[in-house]
């Protein structure tokens, strides 16, 4: 049914809409995750620089202190000792040298670390801030993925739920139709046998249609291996068909008797008298075939009185058959 063919295509349309809205979550995470990890990884390489600077510059800086309290203290020694200055000592051994470079070196190495500690550049102290932002954009998006993916489970669902019904629905009125088809071919043609047949897919819903139909006399075939006039009648076989499984108000025929001859003609009226009584629904029959025209209640003409004038002619034919005797009388 087209309600049920629009919810389905309603459905698909959001479930593709919500496949999208997934796809574009999904990489916008995995960039943030390849940006957080990057900003985790540089920050702790840049904190274990750091720490590793600074615990060499404070070793250096109290390898120095300890050098200068030994140096102090050997000095206190030699006063107590030797009752001379330490300096006047170095001076008459001559050890000088020695002792300067190795204070000169001591010198040159917190130097260099010091120059290292500053060619670091300032800490990013707002790292762990910016990390904790990039945690929680990631989180969002890990939520957002769960909203989509429950979302498209659950229109999923709907769309199994629909076609399930549309199954369901088509396949119990395939059958009421093939079998109002089978009769209606059989009286209209006065025997032979027709059935509708589902083609190319085991799914209803995908499912072609192939009309099989076999007149008096003739082996069964497909639609287009009929005559004009065969065809003609199958065709009315199955819109009358479905106007028995269901009826609609009103329906509109465009010279359907126009391949027919008058015998067929004549069954195809008697079968639109009594489909018109069991569905009460309204035929407006457009044809040329007398016959048809004087089976019709209402017989509705175009004359042009006047040329490029048009004018709308209406006969009631069940009240001029009415008056036909008394006008015979009359003459």
């Amino acid at each position: 049914p087209a309600a049920l063919a629009a919810e389905r295509a309603s459905a698909f349309e959001a479930l593709s809409a919500a496949e999208s809205a997934r796809r574009a979550t999904a990489d916008a995470l995995a960039t943030a995750e390849r940006e957080a990890a990057l900003a985790a990884r540089a920050a702790r390489e840049a904190e274990a620089a750091l720490v590793a600077r600074r615990e060499a510059l404070v070793r250096a800086e109290e390898g120095v202190k300890q050098a200068r309290i030994a140096a102090l203290d050997l000095a206190h020694q030699v006063i107590e000792r030797l009752n001379v200055q330490a300096e006047a000592l170095i001076a008459r051994v001559a050890v000088a040298a020695p002792y300067e470079e190795a204070e000169q070196a001591a010198a040159r190495k917190l130097e260099r670390l010091t120059r290292e500690r500053d060619s670091m550049g300032p800490v990013n102290l707002a790292a762990e801030h910016e990390m904790g932002e990039v945690e929680a954009r990631i989180a969002t998006l890990n939520a957002e993925r769960e909203d989509l993916v429950a979302a498209i489970a659950k229109l999923r669902g709907a769309i199994a739920a629909l076609n399930r019904e549309g199954r369901e629905r088509l396949t119990a009125r395939f059958a009421e139709v093939d079998r109002h088809f089978q009769a209606l071919f059989t009286r209209l043609f006065g025997g032979g046998s027709a059935h509708l047949k589902l083609t190319d897919s085991d799914d209803p819903l995908e499912a072609g249609l192939e009309i099989m139909a076999q007149p008096p006399g003739k082996k069964l075939t497909t639609l287009s291996l009929l005559s004009g006039g065969e065809q003609a009648l199958t065709a009315l076989s199955l819109i009358f068909a479905v106007f028995m499984t269901n009826p609609a108000p009103i329906c509109v025929l465009d010279e359907v008797d126009a391949p027919l001859d008058d015998a067929n003609v004549d069954r195809f009226c008697t079968m639109l008298e009594e489909i018109a009584r069991a569905t009460e629904t309204r035929f407006l029959i457009v044809t040329h075939h007398r016959l048809t025209m004087a089976r019709m209640h209402r017989l509705y003409g175009v004359t042009m009185p006047e040329r490029g004038v048009s004018k709308l002619v209406s006969v009631d034919l069940q009240a001029a058959e009415a008056m036909l005797p008394t006008a015979v009388a009359a003459e």
